[in-house]
């Protein structure tokens, strides 16, 4: 919870979520898309390739999405752009690309890394779910 505290804005709060309890990769988290985000049923769907993945969305990285989502639309309310995360550059350009690995790290807390973050998760739930019969 301390590392959302050090999170300066609302994208940088829930890249943390996305990275640190959901373990998602920068690559897939630049890729989500705006219709993948369904609030009312509080799922996100993550396309691997052709694949598709729903992620069940707890209740903080819900509200994170939510206030996400509403301080896009404040900031961009005409932004066409059908990736979930935007930045002032991305969310108006007219070939909708998805916001760079750079910005993703520049929105994280001093010192951490998505993939750091995502490694400590990973981590963390092998350590949880170890056998411990032993």
């Amino acid at each position: 919870m301390g590392l959302l505290d050090q999170a300066a804005t609302p994208l940088g709060r829930l890249v943390v979520a996305f990275a640190a309890i959901h373990a998602l990769p920068g690559i897939e988290i630049r890729k989500l898309h705006t219709t993948g985000l369904d609030l009312s049923r509080g799922t996100l769907e993550v396309r691997r390739g052709l694949l598709r993945h729903t992620l069940y969305l707890e209740e903080l990285t819900h509200q994170l999405a939510a206030d996400w989502t509403t301080y896009r639309h404040q900031r961009w309310p005409a932004s066409a752009n059908p990736h979930l995360l935007v930045s002032q550059k991305t969310a108006v350009d007219p070939d909708h690309p998805a916001v760079s690995i750079g910005l993703l790290s520049g929105a994280l807390p001093r010192g951490l890394t998505l993939s750091g973050l995502r490694q400590d998760r990973i981590l963390n739930e092998a350590s949880e779910s170890a056998d411990r019969s032993n």
